[in-house]
This record gives C-alpha cells, sequence and structure tokens, in this order.
C-alpha cells in the first residue's frame, strides 16, 4: 500500500522527478534561511543572502504577473 502511493508520487507528472516539484522546493528553502536570519544581529546578516532572497522575489513578482490561469473544465473558446 505504502509503495504503490511512493511509487505513485515518484512517478507523478510533477513529482520528485521534474523541476515543477524542485523549483518551489528551493525556493521554499531560501524563505526558511531568510527567517532564520531573524534572530541574528544585524551586523551579522549575510548581505548576499539578502540580495539573493530580494532577486528571487522580484523573480516571482514578475512571474507571477505573467501566468494567465487556465481552467481546463472549459473549452479554450468559452474564455474569449
Amino acid at each position: 500500500m505504502v509503495s504503490s502511493k511512493l511509487q505513485a508520487f515518484w512517478n507523478h507528472p510533477i513529482g520528485p522527478k521534474t523541476i515543477h516539484f524542485w523549483a518551489p522546493a528551493f525556493k521554499w528553502g531560501i524563505t526558511v534561511a531568510n527567517v532564520a536570519d531573524f534572530t541574528k544581529p544585524t551586523e551579522k546578516i549575510s548581505y548576499p543572502h539578502q540580495i539573493t532572497v530580494m532577486g528571487s522575489g522580484f523573480i516571482w513578482a514578475r512571474y507571477s504577473t505573467q501566468i494567465i490561469p487556465v481552467s481546463f473544465i472549459f473549452s479554450k473558446t468559452d474564455y474569449f
């Protein structure tokens, strides 16, 4: 039972063998690392890390403005 669910997860079209899985995982990794900096004194905060977080935020903000949501319930002709 568990192995079949694990195999289904592993072989899923957006499972761990694809960028659709790993890109958000790494993005969340950057966010979690940034939260860890909340407890550090100001002089010990990593500027390259903060620049990476800022750049990543700009990229994701731009990307989110370019996405066109698609609903597969209706045909493409129903949108226009």
